[in-house]
Formats: structure tokens, C-alpha cells, sequence
């Protein structure tokens, strides 16, 4: 199996970063305006995407927010697993976030398209969670 892993440094206080991963104003504001919920399915709709990606929300806190794709949208990153860690920047002030999108087919072709994606959209976090400023990369 393979894996994308980022690490980003943000100089925000956890609780800003954790309210943009956790948070539909979060969420919108740095990703994508097209994110609704149903319980604890977190539903992110795209440009030109015929469904949503369906994410069920396995763990949210200040230390670790995990999501499991559930749905059948996009096929390779059905079963996938995504982890955000939260901890301090050593001897710094703000928020050190070490990503994961972990359960890709060794062999899957849209894996560099979906890591360049990530490195991007950990930008925007990043920017979000710094400045307040709504960025997202995807608008409906």
C-alpha cells in the first residue's frame, strides 16, 4: 500500500488549526465551499466531480483528526485513510500538523496528482489558519 505524508508548520495556536480541519467554516475556508455533513459523514463536493467524496469522521481532537473514505467517489480512494496530527512546533509557537492520506493501491496511477493536491491544499490550511483569510483551492 502507499502513502502520501506531509508535514507543515503553521504559526497558529492548535485550536485555529484544529476549528479549520474540524469546522465547516474551517473547511470552506481553505479547501472547498461545497462541504455539507450527514452525522459524522463529512461531504465535500468539487467542480465538475459528479458525487461527493464521502469521509466518515473516525476521531476529532486537539491531537488527531482521522477520516475513512466511505464512498464509492473517487474509486482509488475508497478505504483510504486520512490523519491529521496536531502537535507543538519544538521551541517555536504554533501548531506543527503531520498529514497522512494512507491505503492507495501500490501501483495507482492518480497517486501524484492526489500528493500534489494535498502539498497544495496544506498551503491554503496553512494560510487559512494563519490569516482568518477564506482562500478555498475548489469553489462551486
Amino acid at each position: 500500500m502507499s502513502e502520501i505524508t506531509l508535514r507543515t508548520d503553521i504559526d497558529a495556536d492548535r485550536t485555529k488549526v484544529y476549528e479549520a480541519l474540524n469546522t465547516h467554516d474551517g473547511l470552506t475556508g481553505w479547501w472547498t465551499t461545497g462541504v455539507n455533513r450527514e452525522g459524522e459523514v463529512l461531504l465535500f463536493d468539487f467542480p465538475e466531480i459528479p458525487e461527493p467524496f464521502r469521509l466518515r469522521r473516525d476521531r476529532a481532537d486537539k491531537e488527531k483528526i482521522v477520516w475513512t473514505s466511505i464512498g464509492a467517489f473517487p474509486p482509488h480512494w475508497s478505504g483510504t485513510v486520512v490523519t491529521w496530527q496536531l502537535t507543538d512546533i519544538p521551541e517555536e509557537t504554533g501548531t506543527r500538523v503531520d498529514f497522512r492520506h494512507a491505503g492507495f493501491a501500490a501501483d495507482d496511477p492518480d497517486l501524484p496528482h492526489t500528493d500534489d493536491t494535498w502539498s497544495r491544499l496544506m498551503t491554503r490550511l496553512k494560510q487559512y489558519a494563519e490569516t482568518g483569510t477564506a482562500q478555498p483551492f475548489f469553489t462551486l
